[in-house]
């Protein structure tokens, strides 16, 4: 998810080897025959590009924020899809709402 938040902050080279190490499962030695770099050339750029990416988290906190979201969503959708809704539920319902962004 850090990737998916915060992958524009990466050089176009950092994102180029975290989506071969992760979405397409090389390894380093296969990332850094096809790349011409030494294995630990690839490890020292993922090291870097994860680096980057914590560290906004960090900054910004994007991800937790919208795992929040979703944590939220799915107990809403929770009480929405009970088949009957009491004053309770409502309430919460409404709780809830109050809590994600408008």
């Amino acid at each position: 998810m850090l990737y998916d938040f915060y992958g524009n902050l990466l050089t176009d080279k950092q994102r180029e080897i975290l989506e071969l190490y992760y979405q397409h499962d090389l390894s380093l030695a296969e990332i850094a025959a096809e790349g011409g770099i030494s294995r630990q050339g690839v490890h020292d750029l993922v090291k870097r590009a994860v680096r980057t990416l914590e560290k906004a988290e960090e900054k910004m906190g994007l991800v937790e924020r919208f795992a929040g979201q979703e944590k939220l969503l799915r107990r809403l959708r929770e009480i929405l899809s009970a088949d009957v809704l009491d004053e309770v539920a409502r309430l919460e319902a409404l709780s809830l709402l109050d809590k994600l962004p408008e």
